[in-house]
């Protein structure tokens, strides 16, 4: 498999590996695979017998087989995934994707573990590439919640490697905060003073700033690297293969959306031959795409604060790779696929609270956003053939909060999490500027 910029689809391409550690591109696109492999037959050999490592060692093999015999996928599945998707079933014609039994309690483990995984094993394995670095790699990444403890939690202790993460002061969950700065070690948190995406963009700037690749090997673990990006569509072949048998007609994926990584992933494995009808795309008030689906004209604007704190995004930067994908932004095939719906604070809390009541289940705040986009298509739709499955992306018990208020009640934390809250924090508070990271970066590191 071979991989180009978004933003120079006749440019020069490059292999996994490069694309990994690079993480952007060096125009500043993302890196996006060249060619669609025919994956139909392995998708449908795949029942539901199968494992979550089986479909992810299946999937490596058939993505990355140049690289990976059938043993070194299995391997790699095996380090990759200590954890796995669980099935649950919210009422006639819907399902929950519960992506929450990872080591943070979140969706994005399951790309950050994959990413560290095989970055680890890349370097120890070496081989004299440019693009490796000789000493340590430094990774830098945003995020806006669940990604930054995802990845800290991903490549704490990992051999080689150092991590950078930012995340916008007073903007994620106390508990959310606890997770990305209380490792230490290789994990720097850095608490910028803005938004989510003011985050994203000194990282974006950060890559393409000649003096830091000079002095820095830099590289990236947002969903704007296919390495993080590629796995997240895993689970959605392994959902595929679970319900299968079903004898509902069709099946669409409900994706929680802020950044757009999770539901490319989904539509990745179905241009790669996963047979479902259709994906939804839950926003919170940061509706830029759900606007776009209805209007075909796509308008960034500064993203506003909600109960949804993960999905606060009002750039996404996935969206350049479902233009490229689509063959440009106001495109029909799109339109046809994908439907989006904007879902407010009072609406998502209300979610919490009926779905509480009434089927004894607590929902985090983004789940519930996706939980009533799912609801609203299946009663829109009268669709009594199809089945919808919404994607949980974190437990409950990461906004205690949230929970508090809505429902009345508090989750139990699990202990995974629980341990982080007896601990300091540590992190270095900075200005919202590209000086201002880069000070910090050169530092530390050089």
């Amino acid at each position: 498999m071979k991989f180009v910029s978004t933003r120079n689809p006749g440019g020069p391409t490059v292999s996994f590996p490069e694309a990994l550690f690079r993480g952007i591109a060096p125009d500043g696109g993302l890196y996006h695979p060249v060619e669609e492999p025919d994956l139909r037959a392995l998708v449908r050999s795949l029942g539901e017998d199968a494992s979550y490592v089986d479909c992810a060692a299946a999937l490596i093999e058939g993505l990355f087989g140049e690289d990976h015999d059938a043993e070194q996928a299995r391997r790699l599945a095996l380090k990759a995934f200590p954890f796995q998707p669980r099935l649950r079933s919210l009422g006639p014609g819907m399902e929950l994707l519960e992506l929450f039994h990872g080591p943070s309690c979140a969706f994005k483990d399951f790309g950050a573990s994959f990413l560290a995984a095989t970055m680890e094993e890349e370097l120890l394995r070496g081989g004299g590439e440019s693009y490796i670095p000789a000493g340590r790699a430094i990774i830098l990444t945003a995020t806006s919640g669940d990604t930054g403890s995802a990845v800290a939690h991903a490549f704490a202790g990992r051999r080689n490697i150092d991590v950078v993460i930012l995340y916008p002061s007073g903007r994620v969950s106390p508990l959310q905060e606890k997770q990305l700065t209380t490792l230490g070690g290789n994990i720097l948190a850095l608490e910028v003073r803005g938004s989510f995406d003011d985050c994203q963009r000194m990282v974006k700037e950060a890559f393409s700033d000649p003096d830091l690749a000079g002095r820095l090997t830099l590289t990236s673990a947002n969903s704007i690297n296919v390495g993080r990006l590629i796995p997240q569509s895993f689970y959605y072949v392994y959902a595929f293969a679970q319900l299968r048998e079903r004898e509902e007609d069709e099946l669409v994926f409900c994706v929680p959306s802020g950044n757009f990584g999770n539901l490319t992933a989904g539509i990745l494995a179905w241009h790669w031959g996963m047979p479902v009808s259709g994906f939804i795309a839950a926003t919170n008030a940061n509706d830029v795409v759900p606007r776009f689906l209805e209007t075909g004209v796509f308008t960034p604007r500064p993203s506003v604060k909600t109960l949804a704190n993960a999905m606060d995004v009002g750039n996404p930067s996935n969206f350049e790779r479902l233009q490229h994908l689509f063959g440009g932004a106001g495109s029909m095939p799109i339109r046809g696929l994908l439907t989006g719906l904007s879902v407010p604070d009072a609406v998502i809390a209300a979610t919490m609270k009926k779905t509480w009541e009434t089927r004894g289940e607590l929902l985090c705040p983004h789940t519930a956003a996706g939980v009533y986009a799912a609801q609203t298509f299946l009663d829109a739709e009268r669709a009594e053939n199809t089945l919808v499955v919404t994607l949980a992306t974190a437990h409950p018990a990461k906004f205690v909060e949230v929970c508090r208020e809505a429902v009345g009640v508090e989750p139990e934390i699990p202990e995974r999490l629980a341990c982080l809250l007896e601990r300091p924090k540590q992190s270095v508070l900075v200005d919202n500027t590209l000086h201002a990271l880069s000070r910090e970066l050169l530092n530390r590191f050089t």
